[in-house]
């Protein structure tokens, strides 16, 4: 139901942009989040944004001011904007989704989403 895309090798300093499509889902409500795994490591959070009345986007510290998240409701489709990578941005980037408007302290948490995509490597070199 949630397909991402848009990974690949790119060097330091370099951009990616992530895609994340739904189909027989809709995205337009909700909660949508970004998260990543390195090898060896947990699942983290990357980006989050919550649809409705005080609609907000919140980011983890490690990639605020370089990740961007945007939407296209028409195209069913969240976008991922990765500006001046990192190595220690490498990663399996993946997209999840819930149909329920979480509180924000609940955004950063992968068990509260019901819905991810299948992940897409980004591999950042030196």
């Amino acid at each position: 139901q949630l397909q991402a895309s848009g990974g690949g090798l790119v060097q330091a300093g370099g951009s990616l942009r992530l895609s994340c499509a739904a189909s027989g889902r809709s995205i337009s409500s909700g909660t949508m989040g970004w998260f990543r795994q390195a090898p060896g490591k947990e699942r983290e959070f990357v980006a989050g944004f919550r649809w409705g009345g005080g609609t907000s986007t919140s980011y983890a510290d490690a990639v605020k001011g370089r990740f961007t998240f945007s939407r296209d409701n028409a195209k069913r489709t969240v976008y991922l904007q990765m500006n001046s990578l990192k190595p220690e941005d490498t990663a399996v980037y993946y997209c999840a989704h819930t149909p329920a408007r979480m509180v924000l302290s609940a955004i950063p948490t992968p068990t509260s989403y019901d819905a991810w995509g299948q992940g897409t490597q980004v591999t950042v070199s030196s």
